[in-house]
């Protein structure tokens, strides 16, 4: 899987018809006229608090896909204080990991021990008895929490809840990886992080895939076939062999032809799948389908080269066993397949790739984490000697070995994230592998060290399904990405000034709506100054990336393949800034009525096509018209404010900064500056601070009672002190003397509403003399 861009071909057209895919209107949006409320909500925030309970979710639209279950526990809300268990057992207090784990914040003592010691009691004492409406609590205390090994997260049924998200006043977790945990065995140019080359007896780094992270949200087993090699293994080596029941097929069963059939042991749309083999496969357990890639599959993307062919399954998802049919061997799964599943690599008529027949499989999950929580925390990862200022749009690894997450998720199920802060972590703040039903609500992601080669600092969706990502907000990340088959997923009401990325992998049927996508030119590949390149090689291209990238071609396959059918974009305000760093921003797919099903010709999968061409890459072809038969399903409108749910309740967010370093608790509160124009007035605060610079926010605030339709705001920054970088605004200086005026989107402000921008600095001086108007 690769980043596959190139820089921009020439400007938009300037007159669109209504149903071509790139409109040059302004993102103003549709809404109908019993959702007016809607209107008020400005862009440019993520939509935090949004009702997500199925109560509040709109029926499937006909002819779509049905999103309604999407999210923790089919769309129930996340815990509250009636589903924690009242056994004062399983409630670890604050003052509890003080005096039994010696978990006391502020005393710079390592703290790994005792926090996994109360997970691992959480795990052994009161998992076995808890469920999804009896969950166990740790309680987190407020101040630095001090991490050096990563935290295997085991214990089914646990909330793990910080003291606020504020780094100055809740839980921050500082994660200082050590020797054992830091990766010891890089590439040979020392760019990443060496997986296949971190060996010990018969397992190699590339099992601990996606790599370890702060918390590890996956089993810990030890399959009997590798206790020798985990017990003679180093410590920086023994985590290679955990959980590896599920992922290496220690489990698996191979499939069985359907009736009527010889190729396949299901099709697309069917709920039954034929196995070998019912070992190990139950009803109410969950298990895997993985389709064994195929020729003919590759042929379908478009892809006739063998070399860049591999023997993996693109086409895979976590499904619940409802039955189980011994006579006739087979299973019944919760819902239809989405994919023909052929018995082997063969079965349906294909050469074998590399002269190897591989096994599609019914994998159940041995182990599976099911039911945890991560809520109202902070973390970030410690680099020393390194500058947080210098990874803002610097898509290079800054620091290979530390290619730390924040949170991950392997082989786990009904488990949400909300309420979170991440600052600079190693590399991706949230990254799923082989997961389901997760609801990631009302997060800040801010900043990775890593962003370069090998896919490092996404907010990643791998393998990844039936799951929510709503009112997040990420800044200074590489992409948002859907990825690895993942299916099924809501993106809903999040504010990225990075691409939606469909990576590769044969994703489909994920709904992307509602989202402020807002990229700015510095946004591209080229911009590294540090061990650059794509995910799987490479070095780096002449990229742009707009706010949608779809995977295709060369770049696209082997690992991954293409984008899968229907990924559907629906009532974003996207807009892209063409041509340099001062440039205005553009609008991008900014119909927002229409619904655009990617990759889909209005009955069946279709590649992305110029002229009936297939493209070969994404890149110079991203402002390609594919609709009215090229890829791209524009043909349905829908008046509703949501494809997903009836009600758009939330309110927008007053999205910290995106500077990359961490707030400072000595940053001062917003304080009203005289106005320019009596009803306007703005004010402005340091959201972060560090050694050479901050990140600065000034809103503007209309207290009259008519809408401002545009407006200005000015300012003197000390000598010494600059703007290197501003979002939802341009500046024009003269000396030390700013004047800032918005961008569409954050142009209008109604009564007794607020707009604002944010900008990064160089140097410590902060603004005097800010005065607005219109």
């Amino acid at each position: 899987m690769m980043d596959a861009h190139r820089s921009l071909a020439g400007a938009l057209a300037a007159a669109l018809t209504a149903t071509t895919l790139l409109s040059v209107a302004l993102l103003t949006r549709s809404v109908v006229a019993d959702e007016a409320a809607d209107q008020a909500v400005p862009p440019g925030a993520a939509r935090t608090g949004l009702d997500l309970s199925s109560a509040n979710r709109r029926t499937p639209v006909a002819g779509l896909y049905d999103w309604s279950k999407a999210g923790y526990r089919n769309g129930a809300n996340l815990p509250g204080a009636s589903e924690v268990n009242p056994d004062a057992a399983c409630q670890i207090t604050p003052a509890e990991l003080a005096t039994q784990y010696a978990v006391r914040p502020d005393d710079g003592v390592d703290d790994t021990t005792g926090l996994q010691s109360a997970i691992d009691f959480v795990r052994t004492t009161c998992s076995a008895t808890a469920s999804l409406t009896k969950l166990s609590l740790i309680t987190l205390p407020a101040g630095v929490v001090k991490v050096t090994r990563q935290l295997g997260v085991d214990a089914d049924y646990l909330i793990v809840r910080g003291a606020g998200n504020d780094p100055a006043t809740g839980t921050r977790l500082v994660f200082e990886p050590d020797a054992n945990t830091r990766y010891d065995t890089l590439t040979d140019d020392g760019s990443d992080w060496d997986e296949d080359g971190m060996v010990s007896g018969q397992g190699k780094g590339g099992w601990l895939w996606p790599g370890r992270g702060l918390f590890r949200v996956q089993s810990r087993q030890v399959h009997s076939a590798y206790a020798s090699d985990y017990a003679a293994a180093p410590a920086n080596r023994k985590d290679i062999f955990e959980g590896t029941v599920n992922v290496h097929w220690k489990a698996g069963q191979k499939l069985a032809a359907k009736p009527g059939e010889t190729a396949y042991a299901a099709r697309t749309g069917d709920s039954v799948v034929y196995v070998a083999s019912l070992t190990g496969l139950t009803a109410g357990t969950m298990v895997n389908i993985r389709a064994a890639n195929s020729v003919k599959f590759y042929n379908s993307q478009n892809v006739f080269d063998t070399a860049l062919m591999s023997n993996l399954h693109m086409r895979q998802q976590i499904f619940t066993i409802t039955a189980v049919n011994s006579s006739a061997k087979s299973i019944t799964l919760d819902k239809p397949v989405e994919y023909d599943v052929p018995i082997t690599s063969t079965s349906d008529g294909s050469a074998a790739i590399g002269g190897t027949v591989y096994d599609s499989k019914a994998a159940p999950l041995v182990d599976p984490v099911v039911g945890v929580g991560f809520e109202n925390l902070y973390l970030t990862q410690a680099e020393p000697g390194l500058s947080a200022a210098d990874a803002v749009h610097n898509y290079g690894n800054m620091d290979p070995a530390g290619e730390m997450h924040g949170i991950v998720f392997k082989w786990a199920a009904n488990s949400w994230v909300r309420g979170i802060r991440t600052s600079m972590t190693g590399s991706h703040p949230i990254v799923t592998e082989e997961a389901a039903h997760l609801t990631i609500v009302d997060n800040y992601l801010d900043g990775a060290w890593n962003k370069g080669k090998g896919g490092n600092g996404y907010f990643r969706g791998s393998r990844v399904w039936d799951s929510v990502y709503a009112g997040n907000t990420s800044r200074n990340l590489r992409h948002f990405t859907f990825q690895w088959s993942a299916s099924g997923n809501v993106a809903i009401g999040n504010d990225t000034d990075s691409d939606f990325n469909l990576h590769g992998g044969w994703e489909r049927n994920n709904l992307i709506e509602l989202n402020t996508v807002t990229v700015p030119y510095a946004h591209r590949s080229a911009n590294c100054r540090a061990n650059c390149g794509e995910e799987g090689g490479g070095g780096p291209d002449d990229s742009n990336w707009f706010p949608i990238w779809w995977a295709a071609g060369q770049k696209a396959v082997k690992w991954s393949g293409s984008s899968g059918p229907r990924n559907v974009f629906f009532s974003n305000t996207m807009t892209k800034q063409l041509g340099s760093d001062t440039a205005p921003y553009t609008a991008y797919y900014a119909d927002h009525t229409r619904i655009y099903q990617f990759g889909w010709s209005g009955s069946a999968w279709q590649h992305l096509d110029v002229g009936g061409t297939p493209i070969t890459d994404w890149a110079d072809h991203e402002q390609a018209d594919y609709t009215n038969g090229h890829g791209v399903d524009a043909s349905r409108t829908d008046a509703g404010p949501s494809l997903f749910l009836l009600s758009l309740t939330g309110t927008p967010s007053a999205s910290p900064s995106p500077s990359s370093a961490s707030p400072s608790p000595s940053s001062a509160s917003p304080s009203p500056s005289p106005s320019g124009v009596v009803g306007l007035r703005c004010a402005f605060a340091q959201t972060s601070v560090w050694s050479s610079g901050y990140g600065g926010q000034v809103t503007v605030y209309n207290d009259g009672t008519a809408t401002v339709p545009a407006w200005t705001a000015e300012f003197d920054l000390p000598t010494g002190t600059s703007i290197s970088s501003m979002w939802r605004a341009t500046y024009a200086k003269t000396g030390n003397h700013y004047v800032v005026t918005p961008l569409v989107y954050a142009a209008d402000i109604a009564p007794g509403g607020s707009e604002y921008f944010g900008f990064n600095a160089g140097g410590l001086g902060t603004p005097t003399g800010l005065t607005c108007r219109t």
